[in-house]
């Protein structure tokens, strides 16, 4: 594939993802239609160039930016949507603290669950779409810091950096019953060890939640 849309996106095709869940040890599928997604990590210099704010502990205008909470990524998205001429995807709740999602929108997003996964594996069904070393920076080969996005191979729809470097934000929440409203990152990340850096493996966190291995990556939904 490898299909640019002209804004730094992969066209991403439409497909099914089965996810699961391993504390009820649960798994279901997900029909997914086509949208966008970017082909890296929102980078720090991007984020500085938007927001004006640089969170991230480690400086450098091609590394991902980390650092920042799943409410920073969301409210980045609506920015960049609003500076690109837009619909933001997302509206805040004020009295309850919550976002709505208006899947309507051609605006910028976060990914969900589902089309993370379903866009890491590129049509493919193991662990990972290529030899860890190759693709990713983990704790084995990373020398215990972020990297600049793009130095390993990407996948076959020429997406980067989908595992290792940075745990990526998620729309989704994690398990409402249990963990309320925690959301889900994917990916792992250059502090990982090879077995958290899977395309299946997922990871907690609240949406205030900033740490030095956390970023985030762009999505857009396709108008139908």
């Amino acid at each position: 594939m490898d299909v640019h849309t002209g804004d730094g996106m992969i066209a991403v095709p439409p497909g099914r993802v089965t996810l699961s869940d391993r504390r009820t040890r649960r798994s279901w599928p997900v029909d997914l239609a086509p949208y966008r997604l970017a082909v890296f990590p929102v980078t720090q210099a991007h984020f500085a160039q938007v927001t004006g704010e640089w969170p991230s502990s480690a400086r450098g205008d091609q590394l991902p930016v980390e650092g920042v909470s799943w409410w920073d990524a969301v409210r980045f998205c609506n920015a960049l949507s609003r500076c690109a001429g837009l619909t933001p995807a997302y509206r805040r709740r004020a009295d309850a603290g919550e976002v709505e999602w208006d899947a309507s929108a051609d605006g910028y997003r976060l990914p969900t669950e589902a089309e993370w996964e379903h866009a890491c594996r590129a049509g493919t069904a193991g662990a990972r779409y290529g030899r860890l070393d190759e693709i990713a920076w983990y704790r084995g080969n990373s020398r215990e810091r972020m990297h600049d996005v793009g130095g390993k191979q990407p996948n076959a729809w020429g997406l980067g950096d989908m595992l290792g470097n940075v745990w990526e934000w998620c729309w989704d929440v994690y398990d409402a019953e249990v963990y309320g409203t925690y959301r889900v990152l994917r990916g792992g990340g250059w502090f990982d060890e090879h077995w958290s850096c899977r395309a299946s493996v997922r990871r907690r966190g609240h949406p205030d939640f900033r740490i030095d291995d956390v970023g985030f990556r762009l999505a857009r939904s396709v108008p139908r």
